[in-house]
């Protein structure tokens, strides 16, 4: 997965996503929806035979908030698998 920065102010950033998986991006959205520094969190698919998707962030620090999102999702996933681990 390859992600630029597109455009980046005080309370707004665009990300472009290559080679991702917009069900990843879906989990992070809703994870940034729960924060309440964040006003919106959308991520689109830029067109259905392209590679790209869009993510695009309003909040009071939104880099910062996208990070944090990210790591609380790492964190579950890590724990979703040490529990499937645990059931072998």
């Amino acid at each position: 997965m390859e992600v630029q920065l597109r455009d980046l102010t005080k309370k707004e950033a665009n990300l472009s996503i290559f080679s991702g998986d917009i069900g990843i991006l879906y989990i992070i959205q809703d994870e940034l929806l729960k924060r309440p520094s964040t006003e919106f969190a959308g991520v689109i698919e830029k067109h259905p035979l392209t590679d790209e998707l869009y993510m695009h962030v309003i909040s009071s620090n939104p880099l910062k908030d996208i990070v944090k999102a990210t790591n609380t999702v790492i964190e579950g996933a890590t724990e979703l698998k040490k529990l499937c681990r645990s059931l072998r």
